[in-house]
């Protein structure tokens, strides 16, 4: 009787499970048995591994094997298992010594040929295995460098099954070419890679966009660069052409970059999602996510058959959600955000298992003011009914915009603004200083806290913390009693103060600043300009 284990890591949204997989030889007719819960994928891991360790040149074991996955109450899904079933099973037979598997953890599928190919959710498999103790993983030659992001483990990144065998027996390492054109080489002296954690720009420096592009939109790009400094949710409102998209994509540029830990958060959820760039391991700006309007439940919040996945509110995490044509979306898909607005993280529910996924994401949303889109503007020409209009703004609910802090209405750029070079305002770069000044001032001042941006900090903690300056509330107070605000409304338009504050580098909120938070979630002037910042 032959016995090996080595292990692997099953996910669960972006959480991983070390999984201990083990290879048990007995006399016998010969059969191949997988146990512990596995999906139909994983099932079928059975062909792809024979295969590969015959097509690798190595006899198959012609006996009773078992191969169990444990803990075996965990589901386990997809191909990341291959490469330790066929371990362990070469371990069981002699072929490989069972005492170099056990503290391995190795993820990877095998093509029939032998070649080890990547598959999603590299990173939070190997923060998993970390956390778990182990400190030496071994994965599929392109997924090396994610792998190797997680401090104080050892990556082994091989391009087929006759590499490890051979680097795991003391044989000649075979050569292979690489699996595409521009993988690096093999890494196969020691476990490590070179110039791990060093970083790679993350998502959208694709296409560089820059605020200086906008012309006019004042009052648009100010509430852009406070979205940006407190993570406020944003709601423009204007005609089709106005610029609202435009604003949107400038966003992410005005926001610092992620520091490690939000990267590493972010990258993690990328990866289980299949979204990282190739050959960009780390994504270190704030992602950008525009789903189209018709986007299902599934894909915006996560969800599908089988174990859930990550879904537009995930992908946008430490980022930006920006929803077009918002009016047009599902009235059911756009309520389902209300609850991550919240609390910052979605959990879906299903029969197979509960998922939970960061949504910590800065929502954008843009729309019409009415189905012809002409209501109210410059140029008049709206033939919609009243009651047209009232439905069409309907479909964005009273709960969901309680949550969106700033509200802006978007006119039309005319053709002096766009003919004049002065009505093009300050770059990207300029109003990304002030933002990272008014996040250090945040920051600062929230250092006890698990809060870093004025959104994130309960209403009751700034009333009573850091309260605004002695009557720097009454307007908003007053509006509160006559029913213009909600309690949640009011905690959010002090958040706001202090965000203005920051901006504008006031030690606490003053009455100011409290009206111009009011006039950005109103779009009511209150005769005070809005503090701070350019044009």
């Amino acid at each position: 009787m032959g016995f090996a284990r080595t292990c692997s890591v099953a996910l669960v949204g972006v959480e991983g499970v070390v999984v201990e997989v083990q290879a048990d030889l007995e006399p016998g007719l010969a059969t191949f048995t997988l146990v512990g819960l596995p999906d139909k994928s994983l099932v079928e891991s059975r062909d792809r591994v024979r295969a590969a360790v015959v097509n690798s040149g190595i006899d198959w074991p012609q006996k009773k094997l078992t191969v169990g996955l444990s803990p075996a109450s965990v589901p386990k899904s997809g191909s990341g298992f291959d490469l330790a079933v066929a371990c362990a099973v070469l371990g069981a037979a002699e072929r490989i010594d069972p005492r170099d598997l056990a503290d391995l953890v190795m993820i990877g599928e095998l093509g029939l040929d032998g070649r080890v190919r990547p598959v999603r959710g590299v990173l939070p498999t190997v923060l998993a295995a970390a956390d778990a103790g182990y400190r030496q993983v071994v994965v599929a030659e392109q997924t090396a460098s994610e792998a190797a992001l997680v401090p104080g483990v050892s990556v082994l990144g091989v391009r087929s099954l006759r590499q490890l065998v051979a680097i795991l027996t003391d044989a000649p390492v075979p050569d292979e070419d690489p699996a595409e054109e521009g993988a690096a080489a093999p890494m196969l002296a020691g476990l490590t890679v070179p110039g791990a954690g060093k970083g790679i720009p993350g998502l959208g420096e694709e296409r560089p966009v820059d605020l200086a592009e906008v012309a006019g939109q004042t009052a648009a790009r100010r509430a852009l660069e406070v979205a940006a400094a407190g993570r406020h949710h944003l709601f423009l409102k204007g005609p089709p052409g106005a610029g609202k998209t435009m604003l949107a994509e400038r966003l992410p540029g005005l926001m610092p970059p992620l520091t490690r830990k939000e990267a590493l958060e972010v990258t993690a959820v990328h990866s289980v999602a299949g979204a990282l760039p190739p050959g960009r391991p780390l994504i270190e700006r704030p992602p950008y996510c525009a789903p189209h309007h018709s986007a299902t439940m599934a894909s915006l919040v996560g969800g599908g058959s089988g174990l859930p996945r990550p879904g537009a509110v995930s992908l946008a995490h430490r980022g930006v959600l920006f929803l077009d044509e918002a009016a047009e979306c599902s009235a059911r898909v756009l309520d389902a955000l209300r609850q991550p607005l919240e609390s910052g993280q979605v959990v879906v529910a299903r029969a197979q298992g509960m998922m939970r996924m960061p949504a910590g994401f800065l929502l954008v949303l843009a729309a019409n003011p009415c189905p012809c889109g002409r209501h109210g503007s410059r140029g008049g020409g709206c033939e919609c009914r009243p009651s047209s209009v009232r439905r069409y703004r309907a479909r964005l609910s009273g709960p969901l915009l309680d949550r969106v802090d700033l509200r802006v209405t978007v006119e039309p750029v005319t053709r002096a603004e766009l003919a004049d070079p002065d009505a093009h305002g300050e770059s990207t770069a300029t109003v990304a200083e002030r933002v990272r000044a008014a996040r250090e001032r945040a920051e600062a001042r929230y250092t006890e806290t698990p809060w870093r941006t004025n959104s994130e900090v309960p209403g009751h903690e700034l009333r009573t913390r850091w309260p605004g300056a002695p009557g720097a509330l009454n307007r908003a107070e007053e509006d509160m009693e006559r029913g213009l605000l909600t309690a949640r409304g009011l905690d959010r338009v002090l958040r706001v103060a202090w965000t203005l504050a920051d901006l504008a580098g006031h030690d606490r909120p003053t009455a100011d600043d409290v009206d111009g938070a009011l006039e950005l979630r109103t779009g009511v002037r209150r005769g005070t300009a809005l503090a701070g910042g350019g044009t």
